[in-house]
């Protein structure tokens, strides 16, 4: 992710939304002063502090997501796998990310050469 990208985004939404940044952290329920640190790029928001800005801002989280670098805006529906995991408010943030770290590397394994031929489990048959 661009240094900044999700903060200048951030921004432009809240200027346009006609939000002043001390608005926008009360309707988050975040800081005044890390929503101005997320802003400027100084800091990383989690995907559940993206969650309560985008619904703040009225936009849609996988949009934050995607300028966040969490969601690739190119996966069309396997985005909705990390849609979902980042959205279910059972899970902590490390579950989420720890969940994210393997499914991603599932698909990274499933991508490389032989991936197109499953691999057949045991037979637990007797014969």
């Amino acid at each position: 992710m661009a240094k900044g990208k999700v903060g200048e985004y951030l921004r432009e939404q809240r200027l346009a939304s006609k939000l002043s940044l001390r608005q926008l952290a009360d309707l988050a329920g975040v800081s005044n002063p890390y929503l101005s640190q997320i802003e400027r790029g100084l800091r990383k928001p989690s995907a559940d502090v993206l969650q309560q800005i985008a619904k703040a801002l009225r936009i849609s989280s996988e949009q934050l997501y995607v300028q966040a670098g969490i969601l690739d805006p190119r996966e069309g529906l396997e985005g909705a796998t990390e849609t979902a995991i980042l959205g279910d408010p059972r899970l902590t943030e490390r579950q989420k990310q720890s969940l994210l770290d393997v499914y991603t590397s599932f698909l990274a394994l499933n991508s490389g050469e032989g991936a197109a031929r499953p691999t057949e489990a045991p037979s637990t048959e007797r014969e």
